[in-house]
């Protein structure tokens, strides 16, 4: 009788071998039941993991895409439901498949097929993300109680990367003149998977100072690059780094293992830094000792610098999302819950509260230091704790979040501003959204350290000498006229006369503007261009969210059109998912499918007659129109309401601007008041790319 209790029946898929990522498949997944059968109301649960971005099932359109579909071997009824929350973590993605009027015998079966076909309906696309082994799981309510037991086999495919269409060329950000270095580079598919291994080549070095690219071609596919932009200087006290210190593998809610996780970052996404941040309530004390020594194996000093750590991942009501990185290995692990982790492999005491958590890491060693982040859950900064949490995340893979350096400047912290991805796709340091809730490219932060080892790269962030970007490897040098660097706090006095600031940045596409920022008020503007240099192109850009929490996505589903005149051409900003494209509907006249969650994404439109008739665009929000012939470089803006979100509209120069600004910036007295005064800069490139460099604290 035991046997036969434990026969729960078997699962066999279609789909076998390599999948190409992003690919348009039929799954058929047979079910045949076991000794018990399924009673009457009972249920099959198709569960996948949170990260994976496959289509969403849907069973009203035979003819549209992911169309979905279930027939028992006997003619019971079944009814299909989604749910992207039906399960337990990370498994949480469900097709539900309930058995009714009627049930199921030993040996009869159940088919689902996702991506059915027959009505015309293209199948169902695929994981937008290479994997070794995208698995599904079957559970089975054979008894009609809804306590579902696994099947013992389980079906699984490898997801693979599809044909390149990119390439990807990274340089070192500063050199010195005349030395030799290497160029690394990748071939990426449309849907941002690394194609084939990655390359190296030597560069002879650059004889004399100044900012220089590098032109990369692949012979075989023809693909070319330009690398970053490489600034070639004798006399920088600090290198300049890349780092990635966000993310999680499949151990808690990510992709692939921890080890591949950090083999990605250094040997696919060259970067020089990273940190693994998975969820505090899905981690074993076992787990915990295996992650340590995968970065204490890791880290190389003078090639790859990894640091271990954890994410508090508190409910916002107890203080929100902090991340927890440690200078070097045998820290503590303070949970927000044990809610994923038995209490026997959970040794340490739970941080109830982030105050709780304050208090426990206050002054252990290893030194801890907290990043302030925006995730599913977002940091209350409110509650903060000086010394301790001494970073904000401005970008994410989640979006960007400027309203949390609001935050903390209104609450007078003194903290430095970085990026990073949070991605759960495995691909720390180089983290594309895929078509998955994800709305932005994953950020990077630049670490300005003496050298690449732990030492100076944990002194770099404790003294703020790092900057965010939204992804790009933007160069950016932000320091007074004495010398001081970002991070820095200095005394003005009564700051009658205050520092003036040498700005250089080094773009990697024309830069739109660079602003200087006193906290959350702009008080200075420098644009590479004049006025009088816009021509016939037209700017569409739209940022924001709806919440702050979960659930702040915003449509901006729309159209532009030019009456009596003709857009002859056109570039899309930050349409990442392919499956949102901006096209053309006609002559004068292009629509698109959008979202933002935070960050910004829009349109570069070509006018055969710039100074024309009017442009009217069509959102959610509303209808809007803009008279061409009055229209400037400063544009027009409209204020949408929710959490930021904004429609600007304005003239830029024409194409190929430049890259490289360098200016220096006196703050007016007036613009400076009592207390502290974070100075620092934004940077904005046509293409929506960002940086934002950590403040100078000049205290009034």
């Amino acid at each position: 009788m035991t046997a036969h209790c434990e026969d729960l029946g078997r699962v066999r898929c279609s789909l076998v071998g390599n999948i190409p990522a992003g690919s348009w498949q039929t799954c058929q997944l047979t079910y045949t039941s076991g000794f018990a059968g399924i009673d009457d109301t009972g249920s099959l649960k198709l569960v996948m993991r949170y990260a994976t971005d496959c289509g969403t099932p849907q069973f009203d359109d035979p003819s549209a895409a992911n169309y979905t579909s279930a027939v028992a071997s006997n003619g019971a009824h079944l009814a299909l439901r989604w749910d992207v929350k039906d399960n337990v973590r990370p498994w949480g993605k469900t097709l539900h498949v309930k058995v009714l009027q009627g049930y199921l015998k030993q040996g009869e079966t159940i088919t689902l097929t996702l991506g059915d076909t027959t009505g015309g309906g293209p199948g169902w696309r695929m994981q937008t993300f290479a994997e070794k082994t995208l698995e599904l799981r079957m559970l089975v309510d054979r008894f009609a109680t809804y306590v579902y037991q696994p099947l013992e086999k389980q079906p699984e495919f490898r997801i693979v990367a599809g044909e390149p269409v990119r390439l990807v060329a990274v340089a070192p950000s500063l050199v010195l003149p005349g030395r030799r270095f290497d160029i690394r580079w990748r071939l990426e598919d449309r849907w941002g998977n690394p194609v084939g291994r990655p390359r190296k080549m030597a560069h002879r070095g650059f004889p004399e100072a100044g900012c220089h690219t590098v032109e990369v071609r692949d012979e075989n596919t023809g693909l070319e690059a330009e690398t970053n932009p490489v600034w070639v200087c004798a006399d920088q006290a600090h290198g300049r780094f890349w780092a990635d210190l966000h993310g999680q593998s499949e151990e808690t809610i990510g992709t692939g293992t921890v080890e591949e996780y950090f083999r990605f970052a250094r040997d696919r996404a060259f970067i020089d830094i990273a940190s693994h941040q998975g969820n505090d309530f899905q981690i074993t004390d076992a787990f915990w000792q295996h992650l340590q020594e995968v970065t204490a194996e890791m880290n190389r000093p003078g090639r790859f610098v990894t640091f271990p750590g954890w994410e508090w991942s508190g409910n916002t009501g107890l203080g929100g999302d902090r991340n927890v990185v440690f200078s070097s290995e045998g820290g503590a692990i303070y949970r927000s819950s044990r809610a994923l982790v038995e209490e026997t492999a959970a040794k340490e005491p739970t941080a109830d509260s982030v105050e709780e958590l304050f208090d426990l890491l206050e002054g252990t060693r290893p030194d801890p230091m907290l990043i302030a982040h925006v995730g599913g859950r977002y940091a209350d900064l409110a509650r903060h704790r000086e010394g301790l949490e001494r970073a904000v995340e401005v970008h994410s893979a989640w979006g960007t979040f400027e309203w949390m350096l609001e935050d903390a400047f209104e609450l007078g912290y003194r903290v430095a501003i970085v990026a990073n991805s949070d991605g759960h796709k495995g691909r720390p340091g180089a983290s594309w959204p895929g078509a998955s809730t994800f709305g932005s490219y994953g950020g990077l932060t630049c670490v300005l350290a003496e050298k690449l080892d732990r030492p100076s790269v944990w002194e770099a962030y404790r003294q703020r000498r790092v900057y965010a970007t939204t992804g790009a490897r933007i160069g950016l040098d932000v320091v007074t006229d004495d010398g001081v660097p970002m991070g820095s706090v200095i005394d003005g006095g009564d700051a009658t006369d205050p520092p003036a600031f040498r700005v250089d940045v080094r773009g990697t596409a024309p830069i739109e503007r660079v602003e200087f920022r006193n906290g959350t008020e702009v008080i200075g503007v420098e644009r590479p261009w004049e006025s009088a240099d816009v021509g016939d192109r037209v700017k569409l850009l739209w940022r924001g969210a709806t919440v702050r929490g979960r659930g702040r996505q915003v449509i901006w589903d729309g159209r532009v059109q030019v009456p009596r005149n003709r857009i002859t051409d056109f570039v899309p900003i930050n349409f990442h998912n392919i499956e949102k494209s901006c096209r053309r509907a006609g002559a004068n006249e292009l629509a698109w499918e959008s979202i933002t969650t935070g960050g910004v994404a829009g349109v570069i439109t070509t006018l055969a007659r710039p100074r024309h008739g009017t442009m009217t665009i069509e959102l959610p929000h509303g209808r809007f129109r803009v008279d061409l012939a009055r229209l400037g470089p400063r544009g027009r803006r409209w204020d949408l309401g929710g959490l930021g979100q904004q429609l600007t509209v304005c003239r830029l120069p024409p194409p190929n601007g430049t890259r490289h600004v360098s200016f220096v910036f006196r703050p007016r007295p007036e613009q400076l008041h009592e207390g502290d005064n974070p100075l620092y800069v934004h940077v904005v490139q046509e293409d929506g790319h960002m940086a934002w460099s950590s403040p100078v604290y000049l205290v009034r």
